[in-house]
């Protein structure tokens, strides 16, 4: 838990619609059908920026019947991400929303985190919470899991409440920008063990030197990330650990 207090304004404790949010690029014949499909089963809404894609994306989010908002940016925003992630939070703003869930189109929630999304947001001692994020690699079965590559060790802040007149502001980082606006963290929050499946490394190798070259072009001195996990990209013998799935329950 961490926080300075409470932001004084009253806290549903029933009813709340929980919002995702994302931003999406090119994502046709990646995981975006899928995902839009697996997030209708446990949200309300979803509102969506696309980053002026070139391919059936934007038809693709608009098939969808959860998505309320849709967002066409007609000039590419990736170079300047902090403005991106800054343009869905200010969309997002006008669906009223109670709570936002920050969604990247390669990530899924295990099943025994969606069962738990309605007792996280029908409370009112927290106003975010964080989830352990893997890294699948290669594969759908083995996420990674080294010095360099550890993030679900370090809780990722995913789930926000929506407080009316409260300063949301995003740090003006071009490249590797939180997901939710900074200003979250003053208040109060938990971390959780419930897990998000991310898939982004998943694919063949080619696809992962792809994403290594981009990196290097848009942040090649280091600035924004870490050089030594760029290059952990090319590792042809990286350490993989076998995913197990968790249910819905104890029991079940």
């Amino acid at each position: 838990m961490s926080g300075l207090g409470p932001f004084r304004i009253p806290r549903k404790l029933s009813g709340n619609k929980l919002t995702a949010i994302m931003q999406v690029r090119n994502e046709e014949g990646r995981y975006l059908e899928t995902l839009l499909a697996d997030l209708s089963s446990f949200v309300d809404e979803i509102v969506i920026v696309d980053d002026a894609s070139t391919d059936a994306t934007v038809a693709i989010c608009k098939a969808s019947r959860k998505v309320v908002k849709l967002v066409e940016n007609e000039e590419r925003l990736f170079g300047c991400e902090w403005r991106l992630r800054q343009l869905l939070w200010r969309a997002a703003e006008e669906t009223e929303p109670d709570w936002l869930l920050a969604v990247d189109a390669d990530e899924f929630y295990e099943d025994a985190a969606k069962a738990e999304m309605r007792s996280l947001i029908n409370q009112g001692e927290y106003d975010w919470f964080a989830f352990r994020k893997y890294d699948f690699w290669g594969s759908a079965t083995h996420y990674r899991e080294d010095a360099l590559w550890n993030s679900h060790q370090r809780p990722t802040v995913a789930l926000a409440r929506y407080l009316p007149g409260y300063h949301y502001a995003y740090p003006q980082w071009a490249q590797h920008a939180p997901r939710l606006p900074l200003t979250c963290s003053a208040l109060p929050g938990a971390q959780t063990e419930l897990r998000i499946k991310h898939f982004g490394w998943a694919g063949s190798a080619e696809e992962r030197l792809r994403k290594y070259e981009r990196h290097m072009q848009l942040d090649p001195d280091g600035k924004w990330g870490n050089l030594a996990q760029y290059a952990s990209i090319l590792d042809p013998n990286p350490r993989l650990v076998r995913w197990e799935e968790r249910g819905k329950s104890k029991g079940e």
